[in-house]
């Protein structure tokens, strides 16, 4: 028994080597599909302009609210343009935000929706079903609180979604941080770390994204899949979304148009929380990729590789090799990429201790 103990105790720095060296392979891998995305974007022939509803629930009093909504109101998009609000409460401090807004635009079509049938799930779907009888145009276009657009978004997100066979049109994000440590690791949590992750699953036919940033399709299309009260029960309810249109029949395409995720946690805590409710999504729709997320963190492997004391030369090897893939992928070099990959692993860490939490209104 001792032998093979010790056989196997042996064997543990190799394997962390082996690990962070697949890591390495993953890193470099990941950096080549962010620039094949980007060299790929391709020009979509505009199409007459199309009728255009966004929904935005809404939840409490966040940093840039009403920059991140006037953003979806400056669009130099061509056809009409509805943009329905939906708030939980009237007391809600998001409503000064925007009764503010309709001031400031008076001939813009913006609309309130105030109060829902409180069930048990998804508070966010919840409120979008609120908002779901307002709805005026052919054209929906669902986008979270948090994100910030560019004046192109809606024309470039109704282009892409009058190609034959598109049932639902969503983007990647890139994060926006508030210039402060806690806002810049999560910002950092998104470009280094998800965007590569998802395009890699992408361009090897691993992932099937659709992303709350942006989801956009048809009217026709949200009676098809059952309307926003089939996915109350859903947590990743995005996700859900675009599994139901894609089991009707139709695309799901991600949008050449990259919006931003204004990044708002000011604290340790608003960050490792943050990394929970992540990390909890990831694993509740896809456990084994989950799992296999590991070989996202090559260090700590590399690390432990060379602290186990033996194949040193090997293992200092790859360590170095690990911080120079780390270098390509991040361009920076300070102690904040240390933070974030701390930040990462115990949200992945602590997820395994809990698995239900809630889903706020927006």
């Amino acid at each position: 028994m001792f032998p093979a103990a010790s056989v196997s105790l042996a064997l543990i720095p190799l394997l962390c080597i082996g690990i962070a060296i697949v890591g390495c392979a993953y890193t470099l891998a990941a950096l080549y599909a962010v620039r094949g995305f980007r060299r790929g974007a391709r020009a979509i022939p505009a199409c007459a302009a199309a009728s255009v509803t966004v929904l935005k629930p809404l939840h409490g009093l966040e940093a840039g609210l009403y920059e991140n909504l006037v953003s979806f109101v400056n669009q130099d998009h061509g056809g009409p343009v509805q943009i329905v609000f939906g708030l939980a409460d009237a007391n809600d401090p998001a409503r000064s935000v925007v009764q503010r807004l309709m001031r400031d635009f008076p001939d813009h079509d913006l609309e309130l929706v105030v109060g829902f049938r409180r069930v048990e799930g998804n508070g966010k779907v919840a409120n979008l079903n609120a908002m779901r009888v307002t709805i005026a145009h052919d054209v929906v276009v669902l986008s979270d609180s948090d994100i910030r657009v560019e004046r192109s978004y809606l024309r470039e997100i109704c282009d892409a979604l009058a190609e034959p066979g598109v049932g639902l049109v969503t983007c990647l994000y890139r994060g926006g941080s508030n210039r402060d440590l806690w806002s810049r690791l999560s910002s950092m949590a998104i470009d280094f770390h998800f965007v590569p992750s998802v395009l890699l699953c992408v361009r090897l036919a691993k992932a099937r994204p659709c992303m709350g940033a942006t989801m956009a399709f048809s009217a026709r299309t949200l009676e098809t899949i059952g309307g926003f009260g089939a996915f109350v029960g859903h947590l990743a309810d995005d996700y859900a979304i675009g599994e139901a249109v894609r089991a009707s029949g139709q695309r799901v395409v991600v949008a050449s148009h990259v919006v931003e995720h204004r990044c708002n946690e000011r604290s340790a805590s608003d960050l490792f929380l943050h990394e929970l409710r992540w990390a909890r999504t990831i694993r509740s729709i896809d456990p084994l990729g989950f799992a296999g997320s590991v070989i996202a963190h090559p260090l700590p492997f590399a690390l432990a590789g060379l602290l186990a004391g033996s194949h040193e030369i090997f293992a200092l090897v790859t360590l170095l090799a690990t911080l120079v893939c780390r270098g390509l992928s991040n361009g920076r070099s300070n102690g904040r990429w240390a933070c974030r990959r701390l930040a990462g692993c115990s949200g992945r860490c602590a997820t395994c201790c809990r698995s239900s939490f809630s889903v706020r209104a927006s």
